[in-house]
């Protein structure tokens, strides 16, 4: 949602919190060793996770249409492997995010909220 307001002058407080840093400012942080370890704790985490995720999807749709009588096997009553695939793609995304929560808490925001802190002092 754009707004008509000005944004605010840079190097004073603002009605909003904290002094605002410089473009400069900003880009000196991003080029810096702690932000780049900060991307790269976050890389580490999400490439790989997000790589097996796709890969268990697709091998998962390539089943339900290349593997029908396997994926039609009954596992008990009127569930059969497609079924318990299937719910295992929503169990897979809860973890996931629950797990990725879990490392933001722990990893990733101490390290984000260290930057910040820094960038507002200085600015």
């Amino acid at each position: 949602m754009a707004t008509e307001a000005p944004p605010p002058p840079r190097g004073t407080e603002t009605e909003h919190g904290p002094v605002q840093p410089t473009t400069e400012q900003f880009i000196e942080v991003q080029e810096g060793e702690e932000f780049g370890e900060l991307r790269r704790t976050y890389r580490s985490f999400a490439f790989p996770l997000t790589i097996a995720f796709i890969t268990w999807y697709l091998l998962y749709v390539l089943l339900c249409n290349y593997a029908g009588d396997f994926m039609g096997t009954r596992v008990f009553g009127n569930v059969n492997v497609a079924l318990v695939l299937g719910l295992g793609q929503f169990a897979t995304t809860f973890l996931i995010a629950w797990l990725y929560s879990r490392h933001a808490a722990h990893r990733l925001d101490p390290k984000a909220e260290a930057i910040k802190a820094r960038m507002e002092a200085d600015a």
